[in-house]
């Protein structure tokens, strides 16, 4: 007999117009705040606002601090090392939609 339940999983979806301040973004990734002080240091992520008091963050920002967290834990990375590999996967990304671009003319 085939089994029928049924999972519920829940979620907030982080559209591109919701913001965050710091202690928002901290909240949501679970990070330190120097951690993510650090980040915009390195040009990693790009606040608005003067000082980390006023700063808000796009709703983007949330997938790249996490994005960015994750490969400084996973390749032992300081900062700077993350912002060099945040880059070239950007880089990467660019490359490969304008390749798919090409590819459909």
């Amino acid at each position: 007999m085939a089994d029928t339940r049924t999972s519920l999983i829940h979620g907030v979806i982080v559209e591109e117009t919701m913001q965050f301040t710091l202690i928002d973004l901290c909240r949501a990734c679970r990070a330190e705040r120097e951690q993510l002080i650090a980040l915009v240091d390195e040009g990693v992520l790009q606040p608005s606002g003067g000082t980390p008091q006023e700063w808000v963050f796009g709703g983007t920002s949330l997938r790249r601090a996490r994005a960015a967290l994750r490969v400084g834990r996973d390749l032992d990375l300081d900062p700077a090392g993350v912002a060099l590999v945040l880059d070239l996967l950007d880089e990467i990304e660019a490359l490969r939609a304008r390749l798919q671009r090409l590819g459909q003319r």
